[in-house]
């Protein structure tokens, strides 16, 4: 694929096709990895984005429940001292 280098301010870059940004799952930020005589972009993805907001969501309705007994409850420990 061709891509066009563009002014803009100071600077210089390309535009990525809409397709390709929804292709490649793209969002606000991509890595630049520099390889041998190669330019890689790759998507920067952060799958654990908004966790927080739902664990306290999930705190406040009373949802974040162990789903099985705590296996130690019974146990002795002794053992591991």
């Amino acid at each position: 694929m061709e891509l066009s280098i563009i002014q803009i301010g100071n600077s210089k870059g390309f535009r990525l096709s809409k397709t390709l940004i929804e292709k490649y799952n793209i969002k606000d930020k991509v890595e630049l990895i520099l390889e041998k005589e190669y330019l890689i972009l790759k998507p920067i993805s952060s799958p654990r984005k908004g966790w927080e907001t739902a664990f306290k969501e999930m705190n406040e309705k009373g949802d974040d429940q162990l789903l099985f007994n705590d296996v130690f409850k019974n146990e002795s420990l002794e053992e591991w001292n």
